[in-house]
């Protein structure tokens, strides 16, 4: 929850217990004593800053790119240093004068300056076209910034320059899985985890997404099933977040908790993609190709086994349930090529299990992201099985209602068994 949201129900929780009479003026007045002042925000002369400084920023490279031609080649790279030098002279001062937003932007500009003379200075002077060193050159330039400032952007463009790079490099390379991007994603998560942040808690969690689309899509080619691939980096996702938000460190909390948000949705979406698209696929296949390399298996083993632990960890029954989900979804994938004759019941039947745990899970734990990612992968599931699935749509039709009877007994059961107060 964001710092001014939580203040405005604790500032309005703290009258309405005054007005009722739960706590007295002196203890209310203790509360918002003990808490500390909230750290400025993004005002409106802060955004109306930001703008005109990427106006300007704009109709310099613009006026410099009319006229690149004709400038000499050292006058060009003078001008490179002279606008990172710039751009990092004015952070410094924003940052001195308490301007943490726009100190932030500076070291991002900063970092995005050296990129395009990394592309610059290579165009120059004729370099060796390895695009992709120079992304990797790129991202640890952009981290070495973010390490030195703290800058949330220059890890978001380090993150960027990553990504690109990884992708490539699975281009260039699909039967070789490019683990170097992991000691790159490493280090930005010891940056997040370090700073404390969320955002930058987000960034990581959200990098780590590329890397597992461009391995899979393209270890399609040699007989692997993408969706049964993500499904895997979607359950190592979820159970690593999981494990670090059962550390016993607000870091570890955080950081986690983010980590294991996308990992259920990501887990959400490979549910809807298995049945959307493996079905077709794997009527076309010849059967000679394995549907998941090993590696990916273990990755999706180890997602559950996380998973496991934390609940042994935490004592809750909602990420057993989330562990449940993320075997459930993997239990799915070999089920499919068994039932390549006819449609893959037991398939279908998994995944609605395996999202109805999710939301159950996330209700137990009361954390929102789980349960918007689990009503996401129920509708995404039932609408994959109404229409995106060759077969006899009288058959699906049995399918999910018998599916349903199951469900609503299964609910007026267990209504009847919990205690009326927990209901």
């Amino acid at each position: 929850m964001f710092d001014k949201t939580y203040r405005q129900r604790l500032e309005a929780d703290l009258t309405q217990w005054e007005a009722d009479g739960v706590i007295a003026p002196a203890a209310a007045a203790s509360i918002r004593n003990v808490l500390p002042p909230l750290s400025p925000g993004i005002n409106i002369a802060v955004v109306v800053g930001i703008v005109g400084g990427l106006l300007i920023a704009a109709a310099f490279l613009a006026f410099v790119a009319a006229h690149w031609t004709e400038i000499a080649r050292l006058v060009r790279f003078a001008i490179l240093l002279a606008g990172m030098v710039a751009a990092g002279g004015l952070g410094a001062w924003f940052a001195a004068t308490g301007r943490i937003v726009l100190a932030d932007l500076c070291a991002s500009i900063g970092a995005i300056i050296f990129g395009a003379g990394i592309a610059l200075v290579g165009q120059m002077y004729h370099l060796g076209e390895d695009f992709a060193g120079g992304m990797l050159l790129w991202s640890i330039g952009a981290f070495a910034a973010a390490l030195l400032t703290g800058s949330r952007g220059a890890l978001a463009v380090g993150l960027v320059a990553a990504c690109i790079w990884t992708c490539m490099r699975s281009y260039d390379a699909p039967d070789v899985v490019h683990l170097p991007f992991a000691v790159t994603w490493l280090i930005a998560a010891a940056l997040a985890f370090a700073w404390n942040s969320r955002v930058a808690a987000h960034l990581v969690a959200i990098a780590m997404l590329p890397w597992w689309i461009a391995t899979s899509f393209r270890l399609e080619f040699d007989g692997a099933q993408p969706s049964f691939v993500l499904a895997n980096g979607a359950a190592l996702l979820f159970g690593a977040g999981l494990a670090i938000a059962a550390a016993p460190s607000p870091r570890a909390l955080r950081l986690g908790s983010i980590l294991s948000s996308y990992g259920a949705l990501a887990l959400a979406v490979v549910a809807f993609l298995e049945v959307t698209t493996v079905d077709d696929f794997i009527h076309l296949r010849t059967g000679s190709g394995a549907a998941q390399p090993a590696w990916a298996i273990l990755c999706g083993v180890a997602g559950v086994v996380l998973a496991l632990a934390s609940a042994g960890i935490t004592r809750r029954v909602g990420e057993i349930l989330a562990a449940c989900a993320i075997g459930l979804v993997l239990v799915a994938a070999p089920i499919w090529p068994a039932s390549a004759a006819g449609e893959p019941w037991f398939a279908y039947a998994s995944l609605l299990c395996a999202m109805l745990c999710l939301v159950v899970s996330g209700m137990l734990d009361d954390v929102r992201p789980r349960i918007v990612a689990g009503w996401l992968g129920i509708a995404g599931v039932i609408a994959g099985i109404t229409w995106a699935v060759k077969g006899s749509l009288l058959r699906r039709s049995a399918f999910l209602a018998a599916a349903g009877i199951i469900a609503v007994v299964f609910a007026t059961a267990l209504n009847r068994a919990l205690p009326r107060a927990g209901r």
